[in-house]
């Protein structure tokens, strides 16, 4: 098992997630010249990707899914909710309907999503699994719940949001009604908060800790870096970070 980000921040996100001979890409929020770019970076091409799942409709998550999967007649799982925000004429031998709370398989892929709080119809976010390893990838969220606490405790890899430096965020130059939706309990986490989760969760599997969807006004790599060593009782030369023009390069379990 391994996975990469093809990039991930508020201008678009997507990350790869391979099993076996599987291939599942989690969210597009790139053109679809741009994602094909992102994915001849990770040595991918469109053919090797067996299927999309959807975190919400954000545009810098499913921005770029609909164009991608109909190019390329990739299936596409997401919520009912999720769902409504697919163009009309998206094809719908495509669309495979997901229940939040229910795991399914896609190939070597085991797929384990669950509901978020986040501003959205009807969110989720996702464990993957090759039936030894676990990864969990959680960009976006505005309060950690304990049934998240619950999905993520045990995981060999994570990607946590570290969107925002609180102080950064309420000093910063946003409107105050924009700034109060960022750190509301359905916006986004901040370092602190993605601090305190990591530190909340059972680690003993922990080899990869990934600091993401930064925010480039209202955080730092450094910051978020901070947070998540604090949190993990580690070095910070062990956290990684998702850029949002690079992403991250392949990692494996």
């Amino acid at each position: 098992m391994r996975f990469c980000s093809l990039g991930s921040g508020s201008s678009g996100n997507a990350l790869v997630v391979e099993c076996g001979a599987t291939r599942v890409m989690m969210d597009c929020g790139f053109t679809l010249s741009g994602t094909r770019e992102r994915l001849q970076r990770a040595g991918l091409e469109p053919r090797d990707i067996a299927a999309i799942v959807v975190t919400h409709e954000h545009d810098d998550h499913l921005g770029g899914v609909a164009r991608f999967a109909k190019r390329y007649a990739i299936p596409v799982h997401l919520t009912r909710g999720t769902a409504q925000w697919l163009p009309p004429d998206f094809p719908a031998v495509l669309v495979r309907y997901i229940d939040p709370h229910t795991p399914f398989a896609i190939g070597d892929v085991a797929v384990d999503p669950f509901p978020v709080p986040h501003d959205a119809r009807e969110p989720v976010q996702y464990v993957f699994s090759d039936g030894a390893s676990r990864l969990g990838v959680l960009t976006d969220l505005g309060v950690p719940t304990s049934h998240v606490q619950e999905k993520l405790s045990g995981c060999h890899a994570l990607v946590i949001e570290c969107n925002h430096d609180l102080d950064l965020l309420m000093n910063g130059d946003y409107p105050f009604a924009l700034k109060q939706r960022i750190a509301g309990r359905f916006g986004h986490l901040d370092n602190a908060s993605a601090g305190h989760l990591v530190a909340s969760l059972e680690r003993g599997n922990l080899r990869h800790l990934i600091a993401a969807h930064l925010s480039r006004q209202n955080n730092t790599p450094a910051l978020a870096v901070e947070a998540l060593a604090r949190g993990a009782g580690c070095e910070p030369s062990w956290i990684g970070v998702a850029g949002q023009e690079q992403g991250f390069a392949w990692r494996g379990l």
